[in-house]
């Protein structure tokens, strides 16, 4: 069997499959700094989790290829690589190179093969040798307008100093840097090609002259060179939906800015003026030409826009002419779904409608209505055995941020939205009938560099009314002597919690990018409080409670609570297939002065395809307890403190497939000692004991607009479980200690 499955028989004669290839260096900085094992151009067979699999597949087909059998393992396979010389030549090029970009100019690699067999691994040595440093720096400005700045004023700007490494990037970045600040500043025909940078070394020396040559401008090879002119806005026009120049168009000059448009203008005239940075008499700026126009991008009322300048001959003048097609501003969505609780199948429906400009400011209103059906069995004493649910929301969305003393500009540029949303749920079960109605007002924006997103909950009122409660359910959870259970009872009444939250996030790579095989990270941080207002003025105007001693509002209890939340997430890219990512969460909610216990949607849990996938949904902790009832173990199985810790090794696999193995610890404990929940308390002698751990491997595949996750976990550790039981990873029972997990979108 060994000898079949050889792959030297694959291998022609004269030939090597290539095993490896390594990028070793003098300076271990240096091959660290400029990722040099990136440039190895021949890669060797693909490996899942360390194993050559598709190669093994290819393996078993055998040389005949007149039998379906070989022709389909090899298709599915993947074919031994071979060595290419020609490959290795250009990977030593193209280290060379890179090195001398940075300033290593006397860079040089060497080859080592180390033949086993037909099998062959190349080892590239690299010698940066000693790196050469700007000694000297000659500016020559031939633009006498331009000479005092560039020579005097910028030059404290300037990425060249003396005494740096000499490198090819930073004189790119100089050359753009210049480029890019005198557009900025009017020189609209200013290009990076008018600068120009020589350098001279002396013989036996690695330090280095530069000179800087500012060109005068030339329109061409053949024109008169001129010195650069600096330009200033005339007109700015809105051309708004012009289809057809042949037919009649309107205008409107408001404001200093002029308005074409053709039968009706879609758009609120603020709206235009305000996302554009355009202003008519200012000075060029190139960056505000390319703000304003992912300004455009962003608005959903808008479905093209462009932007041309136009040179008023024989003059430094330039017109823009802004470009903008509105969008169809209608659509509707529809969507059915089946669902299976623990067998209980179901149904769901839902439509929606949406308007991407209300009132002709990109105004964005949403109206979604859902309703779902579920056959509930198993249940005994109860009077019908259906589940029905019935919701609407809407919500509007404006692209400012509408706050008394904040210019609209500011919220353009840092692109801003508020929202105001209204949402009703009622839901009738067996049980009992429940409606939650809940009102919010919230604003979001960015930073400037787009890496950061901020969101503030300004307000989010949420009411729970429970009308009906079964007889039965009562007797037997809520008020049974004996059983009585503090946690289900609290979720199980009328209750208002009023909400004021911050959150920011950061992604290192940019609010919109994925982090995902790449070396990046990201930051969360939320916290958010709810009744210190209520509380404050009962506490003043000397409020009625109730029968727990709860202040009231409106005769209904409202939850006062404090709660933070932090989650880091960190990737590690080890090569085009593969790479680590690490997360980390922890979060903790505290109920106070009108609250002994945290309102159900507070409370955390743990388990499921996010966090402990070892577990099912709300099925572990919190701590060490260990729930009987299952009836109501899903109240129990919640907590106040939150600890979330995950390792996952990801690789791409073949076409739109990856796979991952992971390793996932934490739970959840309670702040306070409850009865209903023993040992869940947190306490720092002991919280490490209870911390779960599981392990699984999973499978995705990205399907370009998302990617479906497939996710086994297996139990490692149960803090539950006292002996044998508490390690399953020892002595794994299949039925009890796994769990499989289907999602959408990455864990984390």
């Amino acid at each position: 069997m060994a000898v079949s499955c050889s792959v030297d028989k694959y291998i022609p004669e004269d030939e090597y499959m290539l095993t490896g290839s390594q990028v070793m260096c003098d300076d271990e900085e240096v091959l660290k700094t400029y990722l040099l094992g990136d440039y190895v151009v021949q890669g060797t067979n693909s490996k899942w989790f360390g194993a050559r699999v598709p190669l093994k597949i290819y393996t078993l087909s055998g040389t005949d290829t007149t039998k379906r059998s070989c022709r389909l393992f090899r298709k599915l396979g993947e074919a031994p690589v071979l060595y290419d010389s020609v490959k290795s030549e250009k990977t030593m090029s193209d280290i060379r190179q890179v090195l001398n970009n940075a300033g290593y100019m006397k860079a040089t690699v060497e080859q080592f093969n180390i033949e086993k067999g037909k099998k062959m691994k190349v080892l590239y040595n690299v010698h940066p040798n000693e790196r050469y440093t700007i000694r000297h720096i000659q500016r020559i400005v031939e633009d006498k307008g331009l000479r005092h700045f560039l020579t005097v004023e910028d030059t404290v700007n300037s990425l060249l100093k003396s005494g740096r490494p000499f490198d090819v990037n930073t004189l790119n970045g100089e050359r753009n840097r210049i480029a890019t600040h005198l557009r900025n500043n009017g020189y609209y025909k200013f290009t990076k090609e008018d600068v120009r940078f020589s350098a001279d070394t002396a013989r036996n020396s690695t330090e280095v002259d530069v000179l800087v040559r500012v060109r005068l401008h030339q329109e061409d090879g053949r024109t008169e060179a001129t010195e650069h002119k600096q330009y200033t806005i005339g007109d700015v026009n809105f051309l708004a939906d012009i289809k057809s120049p042949t037919e009649p168009i309107d205008s409107i000059h408001y404001k200093g800015y002029n308005f074409l448009y053709q039968n009706v203008l879609h758009f609120r005239k603020r709206l235009l003026i305000s996302h554009s940075m355009v202003r008519p008499g200012a000075l060029f700026n190139d960056s505000y030409f390319r703000r304003t126009y992912t300004n455009y991008t962003r608005l959903s009322a808008i479905s093209f826009s462009n932007i041309n300048l136009a040179e008023r001959p024989g003059t430094d003048t330039l017109d823009c002419n802004i470009i903008v097609n509105h969008a169809k501003p209608h659509s509707f969505g529809f969507d059915v779904e089946a669902t299976n609780s623990a067998g209980d199948l179901g149904a769901a429906l839902s439509t929606s409608y949406q308007n991407k400009n209300l009132f002709r400011g990109s105004e964005s209103f949403l109206f979604k209505i859902r309703g779902a059906y579920e056959a509930i069995t198993g249940l005994e004493g109860y009077e019908g055995n259906n589940y029905f649910e019935l919701g609407a929301e809407a919500t509007l969305g404006f692209p400012a941020f509408l706050l008394p003393y904040v210019k609209r500009e500011w919220g353009t540029e840092h692109h801003a939205t508020s929202e105001i949303s209204l949402q009703y749920n009622m839901q009738d079960r067996p049980e009992f009938q429940r409606r939650v109605l809940t009102a919010a007002w919230r604003y979001k924006w960015n930073s400037k560099n787009q890496h950061i997103q901020h969101r503030f909950d300004l307000l989010e009122v949420n009411y729970v009314y429970m009308p009906w409660i079964s007889k039965t359910f009562k007797e037997q959870y809520l008020d049974s002597l004996g059983r009585t259970n503090a946690i289900l009872k609290y979720n199980y009444e009328n209750l208002l919690i009023t909400k004021l939250g911050y959150t920011y996030s950061y992604n290192s790579l940019g609010v919109r990018e994925q982090t995902y095989g790449k070396n990046a990270y990201t930051i969360r941080f939320n916290i958010e409080t709810s009744g210190n207002v209520l509380n404050t003025i009962s506490s003043l105007t000397n409020g009625e409670k109730n029968d727990m001693g709860q202040y009231t509002f409106c005769n209904i209890a409202f939850a006062q609570y404090i709660r933070g939340d932090f989650d880091y997430s960190k990737s590690f890219r080890i090569d085009k297939n593969n790479s680590v990512a690490f997360h980390g969460a922890v979060g903790i909610a505290y109920p106070y002065g009108n609250s002994n216990l945290l309102p159900f949607e507070k409370r955390y849990f743990t388990g499921g395809a996010n966090s402990m996938r070892g577990w099912s949904v709300r099925s572990l902790g919190p701590g060490a307890y260990n729930g009987k009832d299952k009836g109501i173990n899903f109240l129990n199985q919640s907590g106040d403190i939150k600890l979330d810790l995950s390792l996952e090794y990801r690789a791409q696999l073949f076409w739109k497939f990856s796979g991952a193995a992971f390793i996932d610890g934490g739970n959840i404990w309670t702040i306070r000692e409850y009865k209903d929940q023993p040992d869940g308390e947190f306490r720092f002698g002991k919280f490490f004991k209870q911390i779960a751990f599981s392990y699984g491997i999973g499978l995705r595949m990205d399907a370009n607009f998302f990617i479906v996750r497939f996710d086994a976990g297996m139990k490692a550790i149960n803090p539950a479980y006292t002996g044998r039981d508490h390690y399953p990873i020892t002595h794994p029972n299949f039925d009890r200690d796994f769990a499989f997990h289907f999602a959408v979108g990455m864990p984390f």
